[in-house]
């Protein structure tokens, strides 16, 4: 079913908010919670957070509930082709879920709470478990386009540079003023992910290794590129880090997934450029795939 349209509650666009650290009251968080709580009687344990061009994961939902962004008091509203701007509630394999078709960047706004939002607002709603999805360049020169990745661990670039979600004052309601991020991507999920991978025969193309986040918009340079290899990276995107961080500091067990959508370019005299268009046609090829391990997987969490 479609949510009604509310008039009385429009949130802003990602570039109304323009200060890095513009900070949100626990009060803001509870506000958005409550008016979800209001409008659907579904109680998610499990999120699952598309990355671009992976909505289409909201689409084994059963029992569907749909809110636009734009309807949900505070929510931010995605501006990046591929994110469709919904909050899915609905079951898959007899769980209750909310999915969001479409998430939100640190270059669509420069405010990295902004960005964050949405952890917050689960935590409120009694989620337990978030699935991060995102489309991401090979670094690793043995991994494939189309290749699968357990995110096991992450590089925070933007977080070298100060930009993080959790500076400024601390709130006790959501977490502990210095939270461990050692353990930022839950042991036991990654083992259910290869589990369930090898079940469905998904064994040829899946790895385990590290994600690193810039801030984007534009691609790496080559320089960059192999740079970030040396540092251990393998794979790089623009997204996740931020709300990972934010899902460990309310206590939310994580999984990260990222599906590879190019190799990045380490070559001087290579003519291949990556573009955004590249990034899409792949997660189309691969969508089913993920659709099939995310389902499996949320009836065993």
């Amino acid at each position: 079913m479609e949510a009604e349209s509310s008039s009385t509650h429009r949130s802003p666009s990602l570039s109304q908010t323009s200060l890095p650290f513009a900070r949100y009251s626990y009060e803001d968080y509870e506000e958005t919670a409550r008016w979800l709580l209001d409008h659907t009687d579904q109680r998610p344990d499990v999120a699952i957070i598309c990355g671009s061009g992976l909505g289409s994961l909201a689409d084994v939902l059963s029992n569907k509930t749909v809110f636009a962004y734009k309807d949900i008091p505070r929510f931010p509203l995605s501006t990046v082709p591929g994110h469709a701007g919904q909050l899915v509630f609905g079951k898959l394999q007899g769980r209750e879920c909310v999915c969001m078709q479409g998430r939100f960047h640190f270059y669509e706004s420069s405010n990295i709470n902004m960005v964050t939002y949405p952890m917050r607002v689960f935590f409120l709603l009694g989620v337990k478990t978030v699935i991060v999805t995102n489309a991401a360049g090979g670094l690793n020169d043995s991994y494939n386009t189309g290749d699968i990745m357990i995110i096991k661990d992450h590089i925070n670039m933007p977080g070298f540079a100060g930009v993080n979600s959790l500076c400024g004052q601390n709130d006790q309601r959501f977490g502990v003023r210095f939270p461990c991020m050692s353990d930022a991507y839950d042991k036991d999920l990654r083992a259910l992910v290869k589990q369930t991978a090898k079940e469905l025969g998904f064994n040829s193309g899946l790895h385990e290794g590290v994600y690193c986040m810039v801030a984007g918009p534009h691609y790496e340079t080559i320089a960059e590129c192999k740079a970030l290899q040396m540092l251990g990276a393998d794979v790089v995107g623009m997204s996740t880090v931020p709300e990972v961080v934010v899902a460990r500091h309310c206590g939310i067990r994580v999984l990260g997934l990222s599906l590879v959508t190019n190799m990045v370019v380490k070559d001087y005299d290579s003519e291949h450029k990556v573009n955004h268009e590249e990034v899409l046609r792949t997660t189309e090829l691969r969508t089913q795939d993920l659709q099939k391990l995310v389902s499996s997987l949320t009836s065993r969490i």
